[in-house]
């Protein structure tokens, strides 16, 4: 049995549509301007992990709540992720 963590991708771009009440053509232009990553399936269709909706949801309280466009938003994805991969190797160390 395969294990299920919040990396493995399960969920559907209608059922990610539905938990954050944004419409599926949002989710793909998240997709296409490389605000989140989704796992391709063989017939291309888009499945998500928990860590893609937590994203998501980061992304819509930025663009939604605090009126960031969608460019600013990846501008503040990309800075928090340099946080906190550096983050990750003082843990390390």
């Amino acid at each position: 049995m395969k294990e299920i963590d919040e990396d493995t991708p399960l969920f559907t771009i209608s059922i990610v549509s539905n938990i954050l009440g944004i419409h599926t053509q949002t989710l793909r232009i998240y997709d296409r301007e490389g605000l989140v990553s989704p796992v391709r399936t063989p017939t291309n269709r888009r499945l998500y992990s928990e860590k893609d909706i937590k994203r998501l949801k980061y992304v819509c309280y930025l663009v939604h709540e605090k009126g960031v466009n969608v460019s600013g938003a990846k501008i503040i994805l990309e800075i928090t992720d340099k946080i906190n991969k550096k983050g990750e190797k003082n843990d390390e160390q």
